[in-house]
């Protein structure tokens, strides 16, 4: 079940030294081949031979999504363009897409991080993997691609959407393993079981989801469904692509690949590093990237380091589940939400289904919070009495969680949106 046992299992004290060899290297790298950096560097006074320690990290100023925008297209790799094999961009909704290269020993690198995660998580030779990620300039689908077929699985690279193909193709390939969003497998789930599929006999046994974040009570819900053990991976196109960081077959936390990445904790406001166990924004510095090494990147998710050793036997740091983003945090009233902790009330009761949308405005001078979710019996619509019960149940329940009031509107099931790749369900209106 481990797939690299000198890497995945080594001492913390041989890791921190090749850490601190590698992001020297990197430092370097970045300094004498990407002027952003030197720049950024000179500004300060900071040179790279003043990198003598890991502590020393925090002297080097963090490098945000802005800054890779404003170097588009090619300005941030450190190597020339006839050493780059591959292109990826994030789509660049809000602003100009942010494009990262690799050469290829990182496209190596990157299939061993994910055989990694894949191995950890149970995939084995043999496996069938539908990989229902959508291919393209998006990093997904290709990373977990590779790393599967690395360790000898069977990879259908199916993409994203039309469902009712993902399921029969499910069930004339022998699926073992489906990779796709957590929102998604929801709901080919759904589909599933409105054309009769019976999931509990297919031979699917593990899901391999990303690309959002999703609560515990979510992975409930999907391993109920699907029969399956659902694990979570991590990982953004900035610093990599999936294979940063995935579960073990224990679920207790994502396992870090220590020995080509270097995991800080950071208070988001004050930019100051946290201790082990104290939840603030991942920051990344990648030591093993040739065509674009990132030193400090700021990832806006919010989550906590565990340092101690797992019961699958695996040493390597593990991050705990994502809670939210500072950009996806939600200020109603002085109060700071997550669409997370929204999710989790949501999908722990029983009477309503697990899709919802959240809806933010004014009224007045105030913020007004309003959570649209299904019920699961469209009857209950019909009796006043029952659906204001319900829709104080509902309100009561997340007030518990959020120590806010929020507006509940219950609708009908099927009647919100469903999605084929990262869900979007919040909408600011103010």
């Amino acid at each position: 079940m481990i797939w690299n046992r000198e890497a995945e299992t080594a001492d913390a004290r041989a890791i921190e030294e090749l850490q601190l060899q590698k992001l020297k290297k990197t430092v370097e790298n970045c300094y004498s081949n990407v002027p952003h950096y030197r720049k950024k560097f000179d500004e300060i006074g900071l040179k790279p031979e003043h990198i003598k320690t890991l502590k020393d990290i925090e002297r080097i100023p963090f490098t945000v999504k802005d800054d890779l925008r404003q170097n588009y297209p090619f300005d941030f790799f450190a190597v020339p363009m006839k050493k780059i094999v591959r292109l990826h961009a994030s789509s660049g909704t809000t602003g100009k897409p942010t494009v990262v290269g690799y050469t290829k020993n990182d496209i190596d690198m990157w299939a061993e991080c994910v055989a990694r995660l894949a191995c950890a998580a149970g995939a084995e030779e043999g496996d069938i993997a539908q990989i229902a990620f959508g291919y393209g300039l998006f990093t997904g689908a290709f990373g977990l691609h590779y790393g599967l077929e690395k360790i000898g699985a069977t990879v259908i690279p199916i993409s994203g959407g039309n469902t009712e193909r993902q399921l029969s193709i499910m069930q004339d390939f022998g699926s073992t393993i489906l990779i796709c969003t957590p929102s998604y497998a929801l709901y080919m789930a759904e589909v599933a079981h409105k054309t009769g599929i019976d999931t509990a006999k297919l031979p699917l046994r593990l899901g391999l989801f990303g690309g959002e974040g999703h609560t515990e009570e979510m992975r409930r819900e999907l391993e109920k469904r699907w029969n399956i053990l659902a694990t979570e991976n991590y990982g953004l196109s900035e610093v990599i692509g999936p294979g940063f960081s995935g579960e073990c077959y224990i679920k207790d936390g994502m396992h870090i690949a220590t020995d080509h990445f270097i995991a800080e904790i950071i208070d988001p406001e004050t930019g100051k590093v946290l201790p082990f166990g104290e939840q603030g924004e991942i920051v990344i510095t990648s030591l093993s990237k040739e065509a674009m090494p990132v030193l400090r990147y700021r990832t806006k998710d919010i989550t906590w380091l565990n340092p101690e050793t797992c019961k699958c036997g695996r040493t390597s740091l593990r991050m705990g589940k994502i809670q939210g983003r500072t950009d996806d945090m939600l200020i109603i009233r002085g109060v700071n939400v997550f669409p997370s902790q929204i999710e989790s009330v949501l999908v722990g009761m029983e009477e309503v289904g697990p899709h919802y949308e959240i809806v933010v405005r004014k009224d007045g001078y105030l913020d007004k919070i309003e959570v649209l979710v299904e019920v699961l019996d469209a009857a209950l619509l019909t009796s006043f009495a029952e659906l204001e019960k319900l829709e104080k149940k509902v309100k009561h329940n997340l007030y518990t969680v959020l120590n806010i009031d929020a507006d509940v509107k219950l609708v009908e099931p099927e009647s919100l949106k469903r999605f084929e790749g990262k869900a979007k369900r919040v909408t600011d209106l103010r």
